[in-house]
């Protein structure tokens, strides 16, 4: 009988559940993915192990001999042996170890199977499993470990004779969810909402054999969006590139199993700064370029401005905030024929002063922005502000109905509340794609609309953006729609203070005149 997903979803729960009594859920992930991940690899590395026994019991073969065939022509990894020549000697599998957790050392028993593992597929598996520090038993007591590992082998064998990927990689998402629902803002740090993600990725539109890069990558979440896009649509999601870097080492480990986990093999994930240090470049030093650029990167984050960069067109963002540096970091890194940029930002990127309005100025003049879109409000684990989708095409690669000009979408009000925030439904994204790909121009009327409010989208021309002093607030150019949504309350809250205040300033000037001795106004 196939596992379903509910099946595994709730057994992988069950486990993470056990460490409630040792951490805060924030820290489940760092625990719970390697585990799972290795189990993943074991059970598949038996199951195929199984396989070849069946297919060559007939054939007299040595231990070197069968080891040589098997990793020749069946294994895609190796589960090598730990502590070789001694008696505690056991294969680095979930299994063999499984067997010892009543021992003490379990957490140094683990460790050295995941360093094992490790450095016996470095091609594939180098750095995968993060630092491991909750292997130690002061982070982790080991019979906490224990317990987790009883439960999780009490879910399904995860390997391909038993569930698919699709039911493997989604109980992975389900995991990263239920994980980011139960941490606060620290699940922004790795996980990026699913319906942004898919937003973004139909925006953008990625194609068979294109590449695809991350910046921010985070759990990978987005790079995967990007072959599921194409999946959904019975193309070859499996040709794209897909390219990563992460600053945070165990989070690169997170992004690293999850695509495992979703089949995808053709894929690089670096650790390291972006903004200092890009790990992917050309043979020049500069920084390499892709067809398709996405990132929901840590907003408004304190930064050491660069020096001497070539990815600083109109100027270096402050210190204060990163938010334009890693526009600029995308920029750069868009092929020069088709390259394309999606990234999620604050408000504050389309109108702040200073350095940010100068760089923001170039970019209007070179005509790289193609569209703004706002977003609701509390979408993201990590801030309840209203963000914005910025989209940029590589100079000179807009169509000709785009060019000299932003289109403005507004859907900050189509979303539906959910328990910890707001969310988008398919409808909402679908309209949302629709007046993207709409010829639009007036007033800001609404496009679509799901009876419950619509899109309002508008095409404005350079010559208006300049006229407003390269200003890129929304409701500067989708006035009419901003002032018919007004919600009354609103209104009367804000009447309400402004009212206040005026009568404050009014006491303050009569104290101020009657104090002068001038007499002869009423109060």
């Amino acid at each position: 009988m196939a596992v379903t997903q509910q099946e595994i979803e709730n057994r992988l729960w069950d486990a993470a559940d056990e460490l409630r009594v040792a951490m805060p859920e924030a820290q489940y992930s760092s625990v719970v993915f390697p585990l799972m991940f290795w189990k993943y690899l074991s059970d598949t590395w038996e199951h195929t192990h199984q396989t070849f026994l069946k297919e060559n019991e007939d054939l007299d073969l040595s231990a070197e001999e069968a080891d040589e065939v098997e990793y020749s022509n069946y294994q895609t990894f190796k589960i090598p042996f730990i502590f070789p020549g001694t008696v505690a000697e056991s294969r680095a599998s979930w299994s063999s170890i499984l067997a010892t957790v009543a021992q003490h050392g379990l957490g140094q028993r683990v460790r050295a199977s995941l360093q094992a593992i490790e450095s016996a597929n470095p091609d594939k598996f180098s750095r995968l499993f993060g630092s491991m520090i909750w292997t130690s038993e002061a982070v982790l007591p080991g019979e906490v470990l224990a317990s987790v590992m009883r439960t999780m082998d009490r879910a399904p064998k995860m390997h391909e004779g038993n569930m698919s990927h699709d039911v493997l990689g989604g109980a992975y998402e389900y995991l990263l969810k239920r994980f980011s629902d139960g941490s606060g803002t620290r699940a922004g740090q790795f996980f990026t909402p699913r319906e942004v993600v898919e937003l973004i990725i139909e925006l953008l539109d990625p194609k068979n054999h294109e590449s695809v890069y991350d910046p921010t990558c985070g759990s990978g979440g987005m790079l995967i969006a990007s072959a599921n896009f194409l999946k959904a649509r019975g193309k070859r999601g499996y040709t794209l590139s897909l390219n990563g870097q992460e600053a945070v080492t165990d989070t690169a480990g997170v992004a690293r199993m999850n695509l495992f986990m979703h089949n995808l093999t053709e894929f690089k994930v670096e650790v390291g700064d972006t903004l200092r240090d890009p790990r992917f470049k050309k043979p020049d030093g500069s920084v390499k370029q892709f067809d398709v650029i996405v990132a929901n990167p840590p907003y408004s984050l304190k930064w050491k401005p660069w020096t001497n960069d070539p990815r600083a067109i109109g100027g270096v963002a402050p210190q204060s905030s990163a938010d334009w540096a890693f526009v600029q970091h995308m920029i750069a890194s868009m092929d020069s024929k088709k390259g394309r940029a999606g990234v999620v930002l604050p408000h504050g990127v389309l109108f702040r002063g200073g350095q940010e309005a100068a760089i923001r100025k170039r970019v209007l003049d070179d005509d790289l922005l193609e569209a703004v879109i706002g977003l609701p409000a509390n979408l993201f684990y990590s801030t309840s502000i209203p963000t914005a989708i910025l989209v940029f095409r590589a100079p000179g690669t807009k169509v000709e109905q785009r060019q000299d000009g932003v289109l403005f979408i507004d859907a900050s009000h189509r979303f539906t509340k959910a328990k910890n925030r707001n969310i988008l439904t398919d409808a909402d994204i679908a309209d949302t794609v629709t007046a993207y790909h709409s010829d639009l121009e007036g007033d800001g009327t609404p496009v679509a609309s799901d009876g419950e409010g619509g899109l309002s989208a508008r095409f404005v021309p350079i010559t208006e953006v300049v006229a407003n002093g390269y200003d890129l607030n929304i409701g500067r150019y989708i006035k009419q729609a901003a002032a018919e949504r007004e919600d009354l309350g609103t209104l009367i809250d804000a009447y309400n203070i402004a009212r206040a205040e005026r009568q404050k300033t009014e006491q303050r000037m009569l104290a101020v005149l009657s104090a002068a001795g001038i007499e002869g106004f009423d109060e």
